[in-house]
């Protein structure tokens, strides 16, 4: 005390490690939660492994015609059938080889995402992009599978699980965050019932399938 004054002193109190300053996020970027993240770790690294089982028995089929698949179970669950197909290379080159480079984007994204990475407009529309025109192809080889072939691959089917998984939930995401802009009242619904698509897609998958081989399956039985 000076002259029958106080003299108050302002002290700078050091940060604490454990308190952080909050960090600006970027403007035009959008996050995910790390639920997307974890499905899109999940999801793609099925994809990888399915792509690369069907790599390895590609290659080993064509060096030994009569090379016999482990996913051989019966004259349905055929991946050999389905490997000989021409569909089997639409683009001139196995179809696994497109999951080999595709899926490992996906798990990268939720790696990143799950580290805090915040991507702009561009980036969700391409990757929402990208699982749009897998899944349509994954559905056109089903429709071959099922009508063309006659036999089912069950690693291609864990690959069709993986990416319809993956369009859904990155549309999900992507009309929530208003990435893709529309009507209040449908972000709304697929909020709520976000579940329904999948849901209903598979159990769809599932009757086609069911329903192809009918006779076969009650053999089973």
């Amino acid at each position: 005390m000076t002259n029958g004054t106080t003299s108050v002193h302002h002290l700078t109190v050091p940060t604490r490690p454990n308190e952080r300053a909050p960090r600006n996020k970027p403007a035009g970027t959008v996050g995910a939660s790390r639920a997307l993240a974890w499905l899109l770790i999940v999801a793609g690294s099925l994809g990888i492994l399915a792509s690369f089982v069907i790599t390895v028995d590609k290659i080993q089929l064509l060096q030994d015609p009569g090379f016999s698949p482990s996913c051989n179970l019966s004259p349905v669950l055929s991946c050999s059938n389905v490997m000989r197909s021409h569909q089997a290379s639409v683009f001139g080159f196995p179809n696994p080889l497109l999951g080999l480079l595709a899926y490992p984007v996906t798990v990268t994204a939720g790696f990143a995402l799950l580290a805090g990475a915040r991507f702009r407009r561009w980036f969700w529309l391409g990757l929402n992009t990208g699982t749009l025109l897998g899944a349509g192809f994954c559905m056109w080889l089903m429709t071959q599978a099922l009508y063309e072939i006659g036999a089912l691959c069950l690693w291609c089917c864990l690959a069709w699980a993986s990416t319809i998984a993956l369009f859904w939930y990155t549309t999900v995401h992507n009309l929530r965050h208003g990435v893709i802009r529309a009507p209040r009242g449908l972000v709304a619904a697929v909020r709520e019932f976000h579940w329904v698509v999948p849901v209903t897609w598979y159990l769809s998958i599932v009757m086609l399938i069911a329903t192809r081989w009918w006779e076969y399956w009650q053999t089973l039985l």
